[in-house]
C-alpha cells in the first residue's frame, strides 16, 4: 500500500479528521491484511526511501540500500509464522518509523534490528559495517536468548530501558516493531496471541505512552485490544460503523460554527475531528458499566499562539455551547506525566449532544503526537539558508521518567522485581496528590505510605499516621484526584519500621520497592543487574590476574561472547556472576583466542605489566 494511502471508508480505519500520521498507520496495519508482499518488487527499498525523503528531503538513502541489503541477505530463506519472506518485517517496521518522521540513522537500525538476534550476522559484523550508532540500537532491541536465561522476557525489558537510557530511539524502534508483529498474531494460537497482547498492553503500550507518541499509541491500543477482547472490539467495530455518517455529518457541523466563533473573536485557530481509537470507547464503555459502546464525539481546537489563547478559545467554546459541569481538565497549568498539554472541556453541541472539546497550540500539538521523538521529525533549522541541523535531544524534562525508571533498576535486586515495579510506574490510571507542598502523580488507589515513600524511605519507613485534607486518614485508605496529605513520622529511636501488610495495600513503584526489599524471601536473588555485571567483570579480571594477563579492550571479550552464543557481552558476565560457567574458563578461551590471532599476525602478545596493575575489564 502507497504511503500516501488512506484507509478504506468501509474499514474501522477510515474514520475522519485523524493526524496524518495516524491515518498513514491505519491504512498499514488494517485487518483483515489481504496483501501479499511475497509478490517481488521492483525495488523493495523505494517506498521506504519515498516516505522517508517526504520528511526529510537531505537524508542519506545510499545507507538505508546498504542496511536493507545485509538485512535482505541475512534473512534470505527465513520465513515468519505468516508464510512471509522474513525480510518484510524488518522493511514495514523501518517505514512506520519513516511514516514517524525517524531519522536515517533509526531507520537503518529497524532494517538490522533482527539479523543479530536470528541470523549468524554478529553485533561485532555490524558494528565494524554502520558504525557504533547503529550498533547500540540494533544491540538494544535485541532480546535475550531462553537458553541463557530462564528469566529472559523480564532481563530484555531490563536490557532494554538500560540501553534507551543512552539513547531513546531504543525504544521508539521496540514499539514499532511490535506494533507490525501484532498484524501477524493470527498466524499464532489463540493462546499465544492473548498472551503477547496482554504483555502488549502491560508494558509497550504504557512506555508508548511516556514517550508521549500518541499518533503511535492510539493504533497499538486498538491492535491489542483486537486480541485482549475480541468480542468488544467487533461490537465497537459494529457501531463505529453503523454511526459513522451521522457522526461525520454532525461533527461538520460542529466545526463549522466552531471556526466561525474563533473568527469573531479574532482569534487564529481551527477546529479538527477527532474520531476516539477504539480502545478509548472500550475504556470510556467499562468505566460507565454501559451495555453498549460509548463514543462521544470529539474535536480539537489547534491555535496559531500561545497558551493565552487556549484559555481564550476555551472562553469562545463556552460562551457558544453550555459547558458540562465537573468535565474540565488543564493539562496546560499541570500536564500529564508524559508532558502531554490541552484544555479538555465537553459542552452540549447542536441538538443537545454532548461534544468533547480539546484546546492546544500548534506547538503543543506536534508535542502530542509526537512526544520525544519531535525533535527527530522537526530537526532544527539554521536561521538562513542551509541544511537542516542534527536533530536536538530530547529535553531533560521529557526523560524525566525514563530516569526514574533507571533509578528503579539500579535499586531492584533482579530483573523480575524491576519489571514488576515498573508496571507499577506504567499505571494507566493516576491521580494528582499534594504532599509536604510537592505535587506527586501517583497510581490510581494509592495511599498515604506511598505518599511517604514518595518523599523519601526514611519517612516511609518511620510514618505512623496520617492526614487527608486535614481529616487523621488510616494509612492504608485510598486517596483520590487532588488530595492534600501530611505524614506523621516517628521520632522513637526504637520504632520498628515499616509492616510486612502495607505491601498488600502499596501501589506506587518506590513504595513497593523498598519493602518488597525489606520483607523478600531469603530465596530472592541477591543484587541488581549492575552488581552481577560488576561480579562478572571482576572474576574475569582476577582470572586474568592469575595468569599474569591485562586485557586493554573488551572487544576481544565481546567476540568470544558471540563465539560462544551468547547474544552480548552482559549476557556473558552475568552468566559468569550467577556460576553458570567459570570465568577460568571463559579466559582460558580469550587467551588462546588472543595469542592465536597474534602469532598468524606476528604480534607478540605482552603480559600484564605489574601486578598492582588494574587488569580488570573496561566498558
Amino acid at each position: 500500500m502507497d504511503v500516501d494511502a488512506g484507509a478504506s471508508p468501509g474499514t474501522p480505519l477510515g474514520r475522519i479528521g485523524e493526524s496524518l500520521l495516524a491515518a498513514r498507520l491505519r491504512a498499514m496495519l488494517s485487518w483483515p491484511a489481504s496483501r501479499d508482499r511475497s509478490v517481488p518488487q521492483v525495488d523493495p527499498v523505494q517506498r521506504l526511501i519515498r516516505t522517508h525523503r517526504g520528511v526529510h528531503p537531505d537524508a542519506d538513502v545510499n545507507l538505508l540500500r546498504r542496511s536493507y541489503s545485509v538485512a535482505e541477505r541475512a534473512h534470505r530463506d527465513q520465513k515468519r509464522k505468516s508464510g512471509e519472506p522474513y525480510i518484510t518485517h524488518p522493511l514495514e517496521v523501518a517505514h512506520i518509523l519513516a511514516v514517524l518522521g525517524m531519522d536515517t540513522v533509526t531507520l537503518a537500525a529497524a532494517l538490522l534490528h533482527d539479523t543479530v538476534e536470528d541470523t549468524d550476522y554478529t553485533l561485532p559484523q555490524l558494528r565494524a559495517d554502520f558504525g557504533a550508532e547503529v550498533a547500540l540500537l540494533v544491540n538494544g532491541v535485541t532480546k535475550f536468548d531462553k537458553a541463557h536465561f530462564a528469566q529472559a522476557e523480564a532481563e530484555t525489558i531490563r536490557k532494554m530501558i538500560v540501553s534507551a537510557g543512552k539513547d531513546i530511539r531504543v525504544l521508539v524502534i521496540k514499539i514499532a516493531d511490535r506494533l507490525h508483529n501484532m498484524e501477524t498474531l493470527d498466524a499464532r494460537s489463540p493462546a499465544s496471541r492473548a498472551r503477547i497482547a496482554s504483555a502488549t498492553r502491560e508494558v509497550l503500550v504504557p512506555l508508548c505512552d511516556r514517550l508521549g507518541i500518541q499518533a503511535l499509541k492510539g493504533p497499538f491500543e486498538d491492535v491489542v485490544l483486537r486480541y485482549v477482547d475480541p468480542e468488544a472490539y467487533q461490537l465497537i467495530d459494529e457501531m463505529v460503523t453503523r454511526e459513522r455518517p451521522h457522526w461525520n455529518e454532525y461533527v461538520e457541523r460542529f466545526v463549522g460554527a466552531g471556526n466561525d466563533a474563533l473568527k469573531r473573536e479574532k482569534l487564529d485557530g481551527h477546529l479538527i475531528p477527532r474520531p476516539r481509537h477504539y480502545y478509548t470507547i472500550w475504556k470510556d464503555t467499562k468505566a460507565a458499566g454501559s451495555p453498549s459502546p460509548i463514543n462521544l464525539p470529539r474535536v480539537v481546537v489547534i491555535l496559531d499562539g500561545d497558551e493565552a489563547d487556549c484559555y481564550a478559545a476555551l472562553g469562545v467554546m463556552h460562551q457558544r455551547w453550555l459547558p458540562i459541569p465537573g468535565r474540565f481538565k488543564d493539562y496546560i497549568a499541570a500536564p500529564k506525566n508524559n508532558l502531554y498539554r490541552s484544555l479538555h472541556t465537553t459542552v452540549l453541541g447542536p441538538d443537545d449532544q454532548m461534544v468533547e472539546v480539546l484546546i492546544r497550540t500548534d506547538q503543543m500539538h506536534k508535542a502530542v503526537e509526537y512526544g520525544v521523538v519531535a525533535p527527530y521529525r522537526y530537526p532544527v533549522r539554521p536561521p538562513r539558508f542551509g541544511k537542516k541541523v542534527p536533530a536536538a535531544a530530547p529535553k531533560q524534562d521529557q526523560m524525566a521518567w525514563l530516569r526514574r525508571a533507571l533509578e528503579l533498576e539500579a535499586a531492584a535486586p533482579d530483573a523480575v522485581q524491576f519489571v514488576q515495579t515498573l508496571r507499577c510506574d506504567l499505571a494507566e490510571q493516576q491521580i494528582q496528590v499534594f504532599g509536604h507542598g510537592t505535587r506527586m502523580l501517583l497510581p490510581a488507589g494509592a495511599t498515604p505510605v506511598d505518599v511517604a515513600y514518595e518523599l523519601s524511605f526514611r519517612i516511609g519507613d518511620r510514618c505512623v499516621a496520617a492526614t487527608v485534607n486535614g481529616v487523621l486518614t488510616p494509612l492504608n485508605a485510598e486517596l483520590t484526584d487532588g488530595d492534600v496529605v501530611d505524614i506523621l513520622v516517628s521520632r522513637d529511636k526504637n520504632h520498628p519500621g515499616p509492616r510486612p501488610e502495607w505491601l498488600d495495600f502499596v501501589k506506587s513503584p518506590n513504595a513497593r520497592l523498598r519493602l518488597s526489599r525489606r520483607f523478600s524471601e531469603p530465596e530472592a536473588p541477591a543484587g541488581t543487574v549492575s552488581d552481577r555485571l560488576q561480579i562478572g567483570r571482576a572474576a574475569i579480571g582476577l582470572a586474568l590476574r592469575r595468569r599474569d594477563r591485562a586485557l586493554s579492550s573488551e572487544q576481544r571479550l565481546v567476540d568470544l561472547a558471540q563465539e560462544l552464543g551468547y547474544p552480548d557481552l552482559d549476557t556473558l558476565l552475568i552468566a559468569i556472576a550467577e556460576h553458570r560457567v567459570r570465568a577460568d574458563v571463559i579466559v582460558d578461551q580469550l587467551i588462546a583466542s588472543v595469542d592465536a590471532s597474534a602469532g598468524q599476525r606476528g604480534i607478540p602478545v605482552q603480559p600484564q605489566q605489574s601486578p598492582t596493575e588494574s587488569s580488570s575489564l573496561t566498558g
